[in-house]
């Protein structure tokens, strides 16, 4: 609801716009791939949706949040923009963006969420486990498909919109695509570390799969081969959240050390990066990009850990 205007010449730390999403700081942010909306969590404002177009607050939902159990860490908003799924590490909710309606929580007991991902209409909810599973679950019919391919801690997961392909990636050093009807592996893609990051483009063109060292790839998902790896000199690069652009020329990744790049997808190439306002209630100052999304061809907007959502310019 706070709107600050910033210099009129941005540079890589200075957006166009800054807003205020929460105080002190989120636990968890998700960006709609149409960057028309954001959901975010953090303890004063339990679970917010802003109409990013408007900056307005559309529904503050309330998930209990009242022990680091039940902190909302994950989020996930439908392609279609028809619903938003939350999620602690012990339970998961649905909510309808048309009405601001709950539809229904689910409590997860046998181990802990890691990682969510919501087909259209809400129809297909994808959980990634801390004991290695992953389940898939129709809500409508209760019907629930867990897929064993990997062996240890799931870190992240993906989904296509209509829900029929779901991607993984565990500390097992593999990520697996596999199909959600039947649990059959499509491709397997092995790193030399532990997977940290998935993501699959929503028009079904890409995945992205990026490892703890250096390895982050992306793969045509119809054929399965590697398209390109993601250039940096770092030593390594860690990424916390992914978008790939509705033509299907770039990938725009955010990490917990308030970077977030521009990559040209055919050549893994960083063509520009910036970096998010930091929280200045810790030291060191810092902030992790929870979301990132294409505006339009000219501008980028991104969620991170300090509260502020930002408007940013592609040179």
């Amino acid at each position: 609801m706070l709107l600050t205007l910033s210099a009129c010449q941005p540079n890589s730390s200075t957006p166009i716009e800054r807003w205020q999403h929460s105080i002190e700081g989120a636990y968890a942010a998700d960006i709609s791939n149409n960057a028309k909306l954001s959901a975010v969590s953090s303890i004063h404002h339990g679970i917010s949706l802003w109409d990013l177009d408007k900056n307005a607050l559309l529904f503050n939902w309330s998930q209990q949040q009242d022990s680091a159990n039940n902190l909302v860490l994950a989020i996930d908003i439908a392609d279609d923009n028809s619903y938003v799924l939350t999620a602690s590490r012990e339970n998961f909710a649905l909510w309808n963006i048309d009405n601001g309606q709950s539809e229904g929580y689910w409590q997860v007991r046998d181990s802990n969420i890691r990682d969510v991902a919501l087909s259209n209409n809400g129809e297909h909810v994808l959980i990634g486990k801390s004991n290695g599973t992953v389940v898939h679950v129709t809500i409508d019919s209760g019907r629930r498909l867990e897929f064993l391919g990997h062996n240890e801690k799931i870190n992240s997961v993906d989904l296509l919109p209509n829900g029929r392909i779901a991607l993984s990636g565990a500390n097992d050093f593999v990520a697996y695509v596999w199909d959600t009807q039947s649990g059959q592996v499509i491709y397997r893609f092995n790193h030399p570390s532990r997977v940290t990051k998935v993501a699959i483009d929503p028009k079904g063109k890409y995945a992205f799969t990026a490892d703890s060292k250096k390895s982050a790839n992306i793969w045509d998902l119809k054929t399965g081969k590697l398209v390109s790896q993601l250039q940096y000199t770092n030593r390594q690069e860690v990424f916390s959240t992914v978008q790939f652009s509705s033509d299907g020329l770039h990938l725009l990744t955010g990490a917990p050390s308030r970077k977030v790049s521009l990559w040209d997808i055919k050549t893994g190439k960083r063509k520009q990066s910036w970096h998010v306002t930091p929280r200045d209630d810790i030291r060191p100052a810092g902030a992790v990009v929870y979301s990132v999304g294409f505006r339009d061809n000219s501008h980028i907007i991104t969620e991170s850990s300090s509260g502020y959502a930002e408007l940013w310019q592609i040179k």
